[in-house]
């Protein structure tokens, strides 16, 4: 089925040297999103010192931002649908640059939070609109390397951001993390309005497709109550009132949505991507994978600090292995992905994911630093097998009309994983800081709160492992050759 797409025939569509120049935007719009995300970990005792905040106060520096990621990142795939990308894509990459500039000059904690929001309210467009674009603009067979660059520049920014903020906040302090990042997101700016296509997709009748700004809304309400119960149940306890209300507010949003959906004739979801079974092993695999991976990444730090002593500093660079897998690994699946299927390297993937967080719960919790390493190593390398075959499995399932909601769906299943896993596993970790011995019987060292936290990650994957198996399984490509002779036969 082919859409009618505004200007895509004259734009990077066509051109060869345009793509090439479209997709460094993206990678670079990508990179610097995910590391703002995640490059003020290190940095928050310094804010909480300046501010004289509380660690519940100081916790919405983070957590602020991944409600607005997970509530933003599907309303921006469906706006995809109906507002062109240089418009929607420049205006993302505005917003993100005035939250930095509201982040760097923050007289006070509350306005340092009301940036931080305002940049999640920018960076929850760029990845989901580059992956959307991507799937637009490459035809398949074409888009795994595409999306392999834009998921190594994730994985790279998001493993990168912690060691960019400890090394420059600590000799900079954390105000110049903003500043350096709001002149990256100007220059993105002016380049990203000068090579984006003016492209926006229409129904298959050539009108524009109508948005149910009602169920969107039930939508992002329901995801970020859930987000704000998880944070809360971390904070102070997962019986706590604001975390079962929250909890309960997120129930009833979410059944408000599903009663929305089936009672509309066009919802904000259509309810043909969850009977598309592809599809719905992707969305699986992409949260339960992100769920143990973010573990990693937020946990492997706290505990070299905690356990082996380490500073802020050090301890981001023991996530640099992983992030150098991500980097140099992504792009090169991506084009196999194209040529021998992504069911195979997402399998392999998830497998090598489990076998990292079980290795971090039996021999790394509370070992050396380096034993530490070897496992961030191998979870970079499963990310890397992961994140862009998924990404490109979510995009084969679905049809051309179905791209702009479908990706932002899945892109905010990322985000919904990784905020859950977060507040789950750090709730794990609090109740079980006195235990004495591990649930994991092969574990023999002291820190038994981080072995369990590994280990339930571990079960996490176990999930994805197993939707993994429901994916498609043959190659793009092989697909492509075997429908060949049946054509020419016809003919």
């Amino acid at each position: 089925m082919k859409v009618p797409m505004n200007g895509a025939s004259s734009g990077p569509g066509r051109n060869p040297a345009s793509k090439a120049l479209l997709l460094v935007v993206f990678a670079l719009s990508v990179l610097v999103a995910a590391i703002t995300v995640d490059m003020v970990t290190p940095v928050l005792p310094l804010v909480r010192e300046q501010f004289a905040a509380t660690e519940a106060q100081i916790s919405w520096v983070v957590s602020g931002v991944a409600l607005v990621l997970a509530v933003g990142v599907p309303l921006y795939g469906r706006l995809s649908d109906v507002i062109e990308l240089r418009s929607l894509y420049g205006s993302a990459v505005a917003l993100l640059s005035a939250g930095c500039l509201l982040c760097a000059v923050a007289p006070t904690l509350p306005v340092l939070v009301l940036g931080r929001m305002i940049q999640g309210a920018g960076m929850a467009a760029i990845p989901v609109l580059s992956i959307v674009a991507v799937s637009t603009l490459w035809p398949p067979g074409k888009r795994g390397g595409a999306l392999g660059v834009i998921s190594g520049s994730i994985g790279v920014g998001t493993a990168g951001g912690p060691i960019f903020g400890g090394a420059i906040g600590q000799w900079a302090g954390w105000p110049s993390l903003f500043w350096i990042t709001f002149v990256l997101t100007i220059f993105i700016l002016i380049v990203a309005l000068r090579v984006l296509p003016s492209i926006g997709l229409k129904s298959p009748d050539g009108r524009r497709r109508n948005i149910d700004y009602g169920g969107g809304a039930l939508l992002g309400l329901a995801t970020g109550l859930l987000l704000f119960a998880v944070t809360q149940g971390g904070m102070s306890g997962f019986a706590s009132f604001p975390s079962i209300g929250s909890f309960i507010g997120s129930l009833l949003a979410g059944i408000a949505f599903v009663w929305r959906s089936v009672s509309i004739a066009e919802p904000f979801v259509p309810l043909a991507l969850f009977r598309n079974r592809y599809y719905v092993c992707s969305i699986l695999v992409a949260v339960f994978t992100m769920f143990a991976y973010f573990a990693v990444l937020v946990f492997v730090p706290l505990m070299v600090v905690e356990v082996n002593g380490l500073s802020a500093g050090q301890a981001g660079w023991t996530l640099l292995p992983g992030g150098a897998a991500v980097a140099i690994l992504s792009p090169f699946v991506g084009r196999i992905s194209d040529r021998i299927g992504t069911r195979r390297l997402i399998v392999a993937g998830v497998t090598v994911m489990g076998l990292s967080t079980f290795y971090l719960s039996t021999v790394a919790s509370g070992a050396s630093p380096a034993l530490v390493a070897i496992g961030v190593l191998f979870a970079g390398i499963a990310f890397a097998l992961t994140a862009s075959p998924a990404n490109n499995a979510a995009a084969s399932a679905l049809k051309q009309d179905q791209v702009g909601i479908g990706i932002g769906l899945f892109q905010g299943a990322l985000y919904l994983g990784a905020g859950v896993g977060a507040g789950i596993l750090g709730a794990l970790l609090s109740a079980r800081q006195e235990a004495s011995e591990s649930w994991n019987p092969l574990y023999h060292l002291e820190a038994v709160n981080y072995s369990d936290a590994f280990l339930a990650a571990t079960g996490c994957v176990l999930m994805a492992w197993i939707a993994a198996w429901g994916l498609r399984k043959d190659g793009l490509l092989f697909l492509e050759k075997r429908k060949k002779p049946a054509i020419m036969g016809r003919g």
